[in-house]
């Protein structure tokens, strides 16, 4: 053999070494996985701490992905997750989120029929429904998650201290006084546990709205469009372009501004911003004796001195408007199956960690005992979770998160308007609906 032909025998060896993996190779690196967090729930220490611990726990079983997070605050996370997108930087995963942030990103979603089809991924562990609620002419942009029902919360001592009955602890069931539980119901009760300084009640002549120290009544953390569907379901979009005002809004809307200005059993913006109302948690403060808002909640109330009971009527029907959040996948995302193994892991495996802190009843039904249990580790009062769950009988259909054109605009309009009804006094609030109407009709042929 030629001097040349052995100078070669090492390369071929080493070209063969490497073809049939015989050599060593550096470590392939991690792909990364961005979470981002802000369009809903999951910005409160408690929730954060857990979603590190989430995010540290799969980093750790995992040594092909790397996942991140990323916390933006709610009041910009819009904007936020809109400059990451634009710049070619968006995140992978976005959640937790219900509609109403994810409609502000429509079209931006990801279809996960194909990646569910691809790892045969077990759709049957939920409920048709909770699947279905998921697909929409853009595919199947999310899978279930949590659901938050909501439910009329109160706190039994201030009821106690006024010497009247509490609300109706099942839906069906009349006020202890045999009335029907409805919106004027309501309403008398408020006006009874809303004191002045000088304990006098709304309902008594001497009462003083200048000087009060506990009210009735608080819609606590709504978005606009759920406000008035204690009223009844409904929506300012009528999906052939065309802003309206649903009769029963309009009744809503001048109840509850009357409910601050008027009758003065629900707070107006300054007082639910100040320290006496908690510096903008007014039933956490202890001093509002009853709200409504959803089961995600339980993030921010850390006391046991609440109690849950039904919503009321509005002739004669009951409506307890629903959010449903999920985890979704951007377009954009440069590494869609790897984005899918984390969505799935946070649906799944740490699901019950993550449903602990954001308050959300499990989609998967066989999780509910579990999670109920967790609650009642924290609140050790014996909650009324049977009405907080007969709540899902009630939703608000069509819900007020659907969709509606030039949605960010509109929903700006919409939260403006409920600022300036709930810090001006001497309102024609008919006129204002009207004018509500007119700006949103000009937002939505923006886009026409």
């Amino acid at each position: 053999m030629s001097r040349k032909a052995l100078r070669l025998i090492p390369a071929l060896v080493l070209v063969f070494a490497f073809v049939m993996g015989a050599l060593p190779t550096s470590a392939q690196q991690p792909v990364k996985v961005v979470w981002f967090i802000g369009l809903g729930t999951g910005g409160q220490p408690e929730q954060q701490e857990m979603q590190n611990k989430v995010v540290e726990q799969f980093n750790a079983t995992h040594d092909d992905i790397e996942l991140e997070i990323v916390v933006a605050d709610y009041d910009v996370a819009r904007d936020t997750l809109s400059t990451l997108i634009a710049s070619g930087d968006s995140p992978d995963i976005v959640g937790p989120v219900g509609n109403t942030g994810a409609n502000a990103f429509a079209g931006n979603w990801l279809d996960l029929e194909p990646l569910v089809e691809k790892t045969g991924y077990d759709l049957s562990q939920f409920p048709q429904a909770a699947v279905d609620f998921y697909r929409t002419p853009e595919g199947l942009i999310g899978l279930p998650f949590a659901t938050f029902p909501s439910f009329l919360w109160y706190r039994p001592a201030l009821f106690d201290e006024a010497g009247l009955p509490y609300p109706p602890a099942a839906y069906g069931e009349p006020y202890a006084d045999g009335d029907p539980w409805d919106m004027d119901k309501l309403r008398e009760v408020a006006m009874q546990l809303t004191v002045d300084a000088n304990g006098y009640d709304a309902t008594e002549p001497e009462f003083d709205p200048e000087n009060i120290v506990q009210w009735g009544f608080t819609i606590q953390w709504s978005d606009p469009l759920g406000i008035p569907t204690l009223f009844g379901a409904g929506h300012v979009y009528d999906g052939q372009g065309n802003a309206v005002m649903p009769e029963h809004f309009r009744t809503a809307w001048k109840w509850i501004y009357d409910g601050i200005w008027k009758d003065h059993f629900m707070p107006n913006d300054a007082q639910v911003g100040s320290d006496l109302l908690g510096a903008g948690n007014p039933f956490a403060s202890g001093n509002v004796a009853m709200a409504t808002t959803h089961l995600w909640y339980t993030c921010c109330i850390a006391d046991t001195e609440w109690q849950a009971a039904a919503i009321p009527s509005y002739n004669g029907k009951v409506t307890a408007k629903l959010h449903a959040d999920t985890f979704r996948i951007l377009k954009t995302s440069k590494n869609p199956e790897a984005a899918f193994e984390v969505l799935t892991y946070l649906i799944g495996e740490a699901s019950l960690d993550l449903l602990s802190v954001y308050g959300g009843m499990p989609a998967r039904e066989a999780d509910r005992a579990a999670f109920f249990d967790t609650l009642n580790q924290k609140y050790t009062q014996g909650v009324n979770w049977q009405v907080v769950m007969d709540s899902l009988n009630y939703p608000d259909i069509p819900s007020h998160e659907s969709w509606m054109p030039n949605f960010n605009k509109a929903q700006d309009l919409l939260r403006n308007f409920v600022t300036l009804y709930g810090s001006t006094p001497g309102l024609d609030m008919d006129a204002e609906l009207d004018k509500l109407v007119a700006d949103l009709q000009a937002v939505f042929d923006e886009v026409k």
